[in-house]
């Protein structure tokens, strides 16, 4: 990797976890540079704009979310058992989340929503991803004839991301790792009425 190569990905690493605690709207170049360690001059050659680190950082705090959940469901034979494993990704969102500051999906999708356009086009796009990957492990589990086969795997998805993301939303304001394990006791239950006999 070149030098050019290596500070452009100090920049987005560091920048990811910043914009991940803080949040986009409060973190500055100035916090950038602290972070980094480099100059403002040194930040402006590998970016154009605090907006443009923004949507990097984002797509590598997802890359860093994605290998957390395929680490989780590798080697895991049922779909059930799969979706229970990426509940299990923020089993201790409250101590050890996979990166500092929560949920980075969740954060973005809040900020985002009025103040950066450009960055919730980038979070929609993620959740479509994260939905559609869910979706796939329902459909192998029908498939495979774990689930009945009329299980409306759309509505099904949504449910299982909408109730982890709020089970680390809540567990994160409260401290407490509790909201978390609910939503997956809820969806394991979910998940056995639509098991075959």
């Amino acid at each position: 990797m070149r030098k050019g190569e290596k500070t452009k990905t100090h920049i987005i690493m560091k920048s990811a976890e910043l914009f991940n605690q803080k949040g986009y709207a409060a973190t500055t170049m100035q916090d950038i540079m602290d972070a980094t360690g480099l100059t403002k001059g040194g930040l402006y050659r590998s970016f154009s704009s605090k907006d443009d680190i923004a949507i990097e950082a984002f797509k590598y705090a997802g890359e860093v979310l994605w290998s957390h959940f395929s680490a989780a469901t590798e080697g895991v034979t049922t779909a059930s058992d799969k979706l229970l494993a990426m509940c299990d990704v923020y089993s201790d969102t409250v101590h050890s989340p996979p990166m500092s500051g929560g949920c980075p999906f969740l954060n973005t999708a809040v900020e985002s929503d009025h103040s950066f356009p450009v960055l919730r086009d980038h979070a929609l796009a993620a959740y479509e991803q994260m939905l559609a990957f869910i979706q796939g492990i329902l459909q192998q589990g029908i498939a495979a004839r774990e689930f009945q086969p009329d299980m409306d795997t759309e509505s099904v998805a949504s449910f299982i991301f909408s109730s982890i993301e709020g089970g680390i939303m809540t567990s994160r304001l409260t401290r407490d790792n509790k909201h978390v394990a609910y939503a997956k006791q809820h969806i394991e239950r979910l998940l056995l009425s639509y098991k075959t006999s």
